[in-house]
């Protein structure tokens, strides 16, 4: 039996979990692309791209890059819709930034799927929330 587009993604998101980069780049076409916001906090502290090509630089971004900025990862998921080869993951992010300062974000992504593999995916989230947590000190 295949699995379900929504397993699919659920599948994803634990193996994101193992940080093994040639397990990650396994759920992506060799193609995929991953796009969150022009200049967000989280691809500009690292110096990293909003827009990743390939199932490599994807995976190796999920597996150490996002690593340099974030410990202590905690994702919680809110929701998760599936429509076709379309799924929707709402959640939010909680870890621990460089210093022991706190992140707390919400996120919501849309994966496309061709044949049990994600070929994109579109990143949403609080940018302003995220540029303050991660360039800007908390108010105490």
């Amino acid at each position: 039996m295949r699995p379900t587009a929504k397993d699919v993604i659920i599948n994803a998101w634990k193996t994101f979990k193992t940080r093994d980069a040639g397990l990650i780049a396994g759920l992506f076409t060799p193609d995929a692309e991953w796009i969150a916001p022009a200049d967000n906090a989280t691809a500009v502290a690292p110096s990293h791209t909003h827009h990743m090509i390939g199932a490599d630089q994807i995976a190796h971004f999920i597996a150490f890059d996002m690593h340099k900025l974030f410990s202590e990862i905690d994702i919680s998921f809110r929701s998760i819709h599936a429509d076709g080869d379309t799924v929707i993951v709402e959640e939010r992010m909680r870890a621990t930034l460089p210093g022991g300062r706190p992140y707390d974000n919400d996120y919501c992504f849309v994966f496309k799927l061709a044949d049990e593999r994600i070929s994109l995916v579109r990143e949403y989230m609080d940018t302003r929330r995220s540029w303050r947590a991660i360039f800007e000190i908390w108010p105490a």
